[in-house]
């Protein structure tokens, strides 16, 4: 199983960016997946979770409206577009298959002005 996350980086507050997660080593389609991120001291949270069709998704009450979630699998990867960002989503995003214990190495989004 690998996952590797990209498209973090700098963001002015009200700013958005996509994230993406390239799966391998499994059968994408038949797994949830999911977006977690941690913050400097704080501990990893649940942001978004999407099941294996893409037919349903679930929100932390604080991205509601802001983030969405999305999968292609035919190409094997998972998004979370994030939009009017604010600076306590800083944090580090990892890509995960829900459940399993399989992360990826995460990747780190700064919100500041």
């Amino acid at each position: 199983v690998q996952l590797v996350e990209s498209g973090g980086g700098l963001v002015q507050p009200g700013g958005s960016l996509r994230l993406s997660c390239a799966a391998s080593g499994f059968t994408f389609k038949s797994y949830v997946m999911s977006w977690y991120r941690q913050a400097p001291g704080k501990e990893r949270e649940l942001v978004a979770v999407i099941t294996g069709v893409g037919r349903i998704t679930n929100y932390a009450d604080s991205v509601k409206g802001r983030f969405t979630i999305s999968r292609d699998n035919a190409k094997n990867t998972v998004y979370l577009q994030m939009n009017s960002l604010k600076p306590e989503d800083t944090a580090v995003y990892y890509c995960c298959r829900h459940l399993t214990g399989h992360w990826g190495q995460g990747t780190q989004v700064t919100v500041s002005s």
